[in-house]
Parts: C-alpha cells; sequence; structure tokens
C-alpha cells in the first residue's frame, strides 16, 4: 500500500505548475502528478491570474509560464524555504524541550 507523507498544499501544487515552464496540459498534468480535473482547474485560475500564458499552434494547445507567474514562483519558493527552515528549527529542538521537562520533574 502506498503512504504519503504529507499532502501538497495548494501553493505547492501552483509552484509545481509554474516550475514546469512551459507544455501542453498532458505534459503538465504528468509532471505534476494530478488528475485531469485538479489540473484543469488549476489551469484555468492561473491563466486567469496571468500567470501562465496559453499559446494555439497548429491544432495544439501549449502554456507557457507569464513574468508575473516567475515573479510567483521565486517568492512561492522563498516561502517555502523559510518555513521548511522553521520546521526544520523546531524539529531539531523539541527532543532538548522534551528532556528538560523530564529532567524538572
Amino acid at each position: 500500500m502506498l503512504t504519503l507523507e504529507h499532502r501538497r498544499s495548494e501553493i505547492e501544487i501552483i509552484a509545481q505548475i509554474l516550475r514546469q515552464g512551459e507544455g501542453s496540459k498532458t505534459e503538465i498534468m504528468y509532471g505534476v502528478g494530478l488528475s485531469y480535473y485538479q489540473l484543469k482547474k488549476y489551469m484555468r485560475r492561473l491563466v486567469e491570474l496571468r500567470l501562465i500564458h496559453k499559446e494555439t499552434s497548429a491544432h495544439h494547445l501549449h502554456y507557457k509560464i507569464t513574468q508575473k507567474g516567475q515573479h510567483l514562483l521565486r517568492e512561492i519558493d522563498v516561502l517555502l524555504t523559510m518555513l521548511k527552515m522553521k520546521e526544520t528549527a523546531q524539529t531539531a529542538t523539541y527532543p532538548a524541550r522534551i528532556e528538560a521537562k523530564n529532567i524538572c520533574r
């Protein structure tokens, strides 16, 4: 049985879509690991927000990240890095706090 360590947040999913840079819906769907219906919801919203751009050429629909999308991706990466650093710091100090609590009893 496959278990997941943690569910991805919407922000993490958006960042993964933006990291794809460009591609068809199918390429992005497999690259990010979403169902077609999940991807369709995200892509519609990202196009509305002008974070990605739809391009049509020779009967193919192609998506490409915009400058606004690149800027948001950089900001998300900074935020995720900060949150991971905070999580790592809390995990590292947690056992020490338990030991200190037990000593005081």
